[in-house]
């Protein structure tokens, strides 16, 4: 398995370098997402997505790409390495157990490893904001290798529900950096994976009218019990664009092979797809 690719960072003297320097190019001062674009890379690679909605294209574009490439590279190897460590297990005629479970890669389910994971990101924008860097993103992606990653569409929120590629649903991960937070909720919720899906919304706490989308969320959330869980999350250190709120879709579904205790059961659907996974992934 390989490491987690770093970010180049900067070189002795504070120049930003590798990633980082073509990212910055999409920076713009007062947009707020210096914190927000690397904490969406990094649900990426918790969550694994297979489809990625970002209404707003700038900063965070260039984050997700790289994450979404980074995971599906990561994706793989787990899953050869998935394969070859049931292999030689069950060659050595010893059931599954702990010492497969802990075993690299650990704790791999296969059941998640049966369809190969191969992300989708879709970037609505309309560049009609003169403010925004979204119109210098299709530059960046392409010097960093990630244009093929990205669908882009360019229409408003409002128009784009019935442009998104044929079967972008249920939407695993979605962003949403745009003013009109509202009309997502009311027309883009149920688009939302509801097995744990999870929508991201920028900048709702400190202003009135994202203060009253809050209120509407939290209507929403008694209105429809078990259905939605919310987190919001203050930069308290900033004066605007200083929140992330992140809704989830909660299936209420416990891990089909987890029992009492957090032990893990081996017998029947677990060993099962084990096999199925091991058959289908060739050996290397």
């Amino acid at each position: 398995m390989t490491e987690r690719t770093p970010r180049p960072g900067r070189e002795a003297g504070g120049h930003l370098t590798g990633f980082d320097a073509a990212a910055d190019r999409l920076r713009v001062p007062g947009m707020g997402t210096e914190a927000v674009a690397p904490l969406l890379a990094d649900l990426v690679r918790l969550t694994r997505p297979r489809r990625v909605l970002e209404v707003g294209m700038g900063y965070t574009t260039a984050f997700l790409a790289a994450a979404l490439r980074e995971t599906e590279d990561r994706a793989r190897e787990e899953a050869v390495a998935l394969a070859a460590k049931t292999r030689s297990h069950l060659a050595s005629g010893s059931p599954l157990d702990d010492a497969w479970l802990t075993a690299e890669p650990p704790l791999a389910a296969p059941a998640s490893h049966l369809e190969p994971y191969r992300p989708e990101l879709v970037a609505v924008d309309d560049l009609s904001n003169a403010a925004s860097s979204a119109r210098r993103v299709g530059d960046v992606l392409a010097d960093l290798g990630l244009a093929d990653r990205v669908t882009i569409v360019d229409a408003t929120l409002r128009e784009c529900r019935d442009r998104l590629p044929p079967g972008f649903a249920p939407i695993d991960l979605a962003w949403v950096d745009a003013w009109d937070c509202l009309y997502f909720i009311d027309h883009f919720l149920d688009l939302i994976n509801p097995d744990g899906g999870l929508l991201v919304l920028h900048y709702l706490m400190t202003y009135p009218e994202g203060e009253a989308i809050l209120r509407y969320l939290a209507g929403l959330q008694r209105a429809r019990p078990g259905e939605l869980e919310i987190l919001n999350l203050l930069e308290p250190h900033k004066l605007a664009q200083n929140s992330v709120t992140v809704v989830r879709r909660a299936g209420g579904r416990r891990p089909a092979h987890t029992g009492a205790g957090g032990r893990v059961r081996y017998d029947g659907g677990l060993h099962a797809a084990a096999v199925a996974q091991m058959e289908q992934t060739p050996a290397e």
